[in-house]
């Protein structure tokens, strides 16, 4: 039977196609990106992180049926002053996650306007999801779940709440954006020399070592 998840070293060697996708995370600065990302790729979770300067590199692979799914991941800063960068940074993504933290409704605000822009901008084909994140914090509300689920219905967006704290859904949105991505013989031939390059979730690599607590 066909199995779903973050990939394993043994789970390579059964699949049968590879492919690799450059992902890129915009949000407000502090809605926990990077904790997203560190909780995916290496299944940790700091309660306390320095700000990403620019943006910070990861990858992390994925095992979805009979194939393996790479993410070349970009976590860019969310301060204003680096607003400018994001466009190198999505443009030729493939899928972009942008996250609001749902106890902040500015936050939620400012992820309808970067979806605007990657609409506008980005790839067209590009998947986009919108990340509800700190649901752990969910007593402290501010952005209805069903706000967001009718706006990302309307825009045509993968949504879910999650929770870098606790793991909440966060492979989950992976590995729906993973499914939902279109797979194609191009993105099999480029990614074939790098298969055996994915990151385990509970190790380092030397391509994400020194961004791994960044924020």
């Amino acid at each position: 039977m066909a199995s779903r998840g973050i990939s394993r070293p043994n789970n390579q060697s059964q699949t049968s196609k590879f492919y690799q996708f450059k992902l890129v995370l915009l949000g407000e600065s502090a809605v926990g990106k990077s904790s997203l990302v560190l909780r995916f790729v290496k299944g940790q979770f700091h309660e306390y992180q320095e700000s990403t300067i620019g943006a910070a590199f990861l990858m992390q692979s994925i095992f979805l049926d009979d194939m393996t799914v790479k993410f070349e991941i970009w976590d860019t800063a969310g301060q204003e002053r680096y607003h400018s960068l994001a466009p190198m940074y999505y443009r030729g993504a493939q899928a972009a996650i942008v996250v609001y933290d749902i106890t902040n409704q500015e936050t939620f605000a400012r992820a309808k306007t970067w979806v605007k822009e990657l609409q506008r901008q980005a790839n067209p084909s590009i998947v986009i999801a919108l990340s509800g994140n700190k649901a752990d914090l969910a007593n402290k509300r501010m952005v209805e779940y069903e706000e967001a689920q009718a706006y990302a219905d309307d825009n045509g967006l993968l949504f879910m709440e999650t929770s870098a704290k606790t793991a909440m859904n966060v492979n989950d949105l992976f590995l729906a954006i993973a499914t939902k991505l279109p797979k194609s013989e191009l993105q099999n031939a480029s990614g074939a020399a790098g298969r055996n390059r994915g990151v385990d979730l509970h190790e380092t690599s030397p391509q994400s070592k020194s961004h791994c607590c960044s924020n």
